[in-house]
């Protein structure tokens, strides 16, 4: 079964040929998840946000959403929408799981990113509201985390395999230059000026 789903936009992300695994792979941007029963590669690179690689023990469908909590300090209505943008990010990611044929008390999740490097106000401590958040939902929704590597300083490269579960993480130490940190920074900025009051569809 071919089950694969992206949530930006509603528009297939790119698949590509990883030639030194030899499968399928897609790469997802902050905001974008993606759904698949296929034997193939999910591959995001993190800064201050955090992904979460949920999957079906049994039947191998699983997903990867990367997301990021817009700032929390602004004022209270903020938070609100922070919480709730982190929760559809989550829910919607289970749903279309669920949607694919997974078990809701079948699935668990491996959770990394949120390091202390994003360049805008108050960016040294996103990781830390990301990691927060990211643990303490799945605890919530009784999924349980196998694997997680969270916090730290350094950007990190994660590939996902959904049909056996393995991760591979790569912290990246040396950066060549700052693309990831300017991509993140730029999706920061958006959340932080996004008007999220009314039209968010949450899945309980």
């Amino acid at each position: 079964m071919n089950a694969s789903t992206d949530g930006r936009h509603a528009i297939m992300p790119d698949i590509y040929f990883d030639p030194y695994f030899e499968l399928d792979a897609v790469k997802l941007l902050p905001g974008e998840y993606y759904v698949t029963a296929r034997d193939m590669i999910l591959v995001t690179v993190l800064g201050s946000c955090v992904c979460a690689c949920i999957r079906d023990q049994l039947t191998g469908i699983g997903g990867m959403c990367h997301f990021m909590l817009p700032d929390q300090q602004r004022d209270n209505a903020l938070i609100d929408s922070s919480m709730r943008y982190g929760s559809h990010a989550m829910e919607t990611l289970i749903n279309q799981l669920l949607k694919n044929g997974a078990q809701r008390e079948q699935l668990q999740a491996k959770v990394f990113g949120a390091c202390n490097a994003l360049a805008s106000p108050g960016g040294h401590k996103l990781g830390e509201k990301n990691s927060r958040f990211v643990v303490r939902y799945l605890e919530k929704e009784r999924i349980p985390v196998l694997a997680r590597d969270l916090l730290d300083v350094y950007p990190r490269k994660v590939y996902f395999f959904p049909r056996t579960g393995r991760v591979m993480v790569k912290k990246l130490k040396k950066l060549n230059n700052t693309t990831i940190l300017d991509r993140e920074a730029d999706y920061y900025n958006r959340l932080t000026e996004m008007d999220m009051s009314g039209d968010m569809e949450i899945f309980t």
